[in-house]
């Protein structure tokens, strides 16, 4: 078989035995991961790794993990959480009960950003906030769980809690094994469950959905039925963020209006 072969063959293989999606992911994306994966495994050419994945269940699991998009932070794009604090305020005016989304949420990072936030707004009611965190990875939605989080030579985790006025009510630091633990009470608002964006059911009665920098992985026309998804997730008059570099499709103008173009945040009409 040519590459192109071997690559279309081993992709077919895992929409239809590994049960992952691949159709609805930009090319491009899917090798990037694919390579890398090769790259650990020492095999040279995709044939080779598609008869590696075919015999061996471990790797089958490394390669399905490693295709969850895992790109995070805590307060990722500062600028565009002063936009959701507008957000969250203006609801907090008129609702007794808040309920947040956090889509393909990886590992925690943002629900529990939106967890801190509430906490340290004094307009916002913390205990009127309840956040539902999904991720189509168990592995992530595992660290996500256990809140804790290791400092890293690339990220400082430090810098990313910034945002905040004061973090240490809400992290604390183990200098003796460089982790960040979030505390309990910001746990508590959360609860995490696997779920996948693209085959998956709607949820129902959110106030609001962040769902950033997924779309930016998945081909133009699956985006829409996944956009659908969300809208039939949320409230009427309710809202959506997504990525900065991201846009909503132009068969979803009447469905989604912009509130704030720059932040790109939209309002479920």
């Amino acid at each position: 078989m040519t590459t192109d072969d071997s690559f279309a063959a081993l992709l077919e293989y895992m929409e239809r035995q590994l049960g992952f999606a691949t159709s609805h992911y930009n090319d491009s994306y899917l090798d990037r991961r694919i390579t890398a994966r090769m790259r650990r495994t020492d095999c040279d050419e995709y044939d080779d790794y598609y008869d590696l994945v075919q015999s061996d269940r471990d790797e089958q699991a490394e390669l399905l993990d490693s295709l969850s998009i895992n790109v995070t932070g805590f307060f990722r794009n500062p600028d565009v959480w002063d936009g959701i604090r507008g957000v969250l305020r203006t609801l907090s005016k008129t609702e007794r009960r808040l309920k947040i989304w956090s889509a393909a949420c990886a590992d925690g990072r943002e629900p529990y950003s939106l967890s801190m936030l509430v906490h340290d707004d004094p307009v916002i009611d913390e205990s009127s906030v309840r956040i539902l965190a999904t991720d189509i990875s168990e592995d992530a939605l595992e660290i996500a769980k256990n809140g804790v989080y290791e400092e890293s030579r690339t990220t400082d985790l430090g810098e990313e809690l910034s945002y905040l006025r004061g973090y240490d009510e809400y992290v604390s630091y183990d200098a003796s094994a460089e982790t960040y633990h979030v505390s309990d009470s910001v746990q508590k608002n959360i609860s995490f469950e696997k779920h996948d964006l693209i085959n998956g059911d709607p949820k129902s009665g959110f106030d609001l959905v962040t769902c950033r920098n997924l779309f930016i992985y998945i081909d133009t026309e699956y985006k829409q039925s996944m956009l659908e998804t969300i809208a039939r997730s949320l409230r009427s008059d309710r809202y959506l963020v997504i990525g900065k570099s991201e846009t909503i499709p132009p068969e979803l103008k009447s469905t989604f209006a912009a509130v704030d173009n720059r932040h790109r945040i939209y309002q479920r009409q």
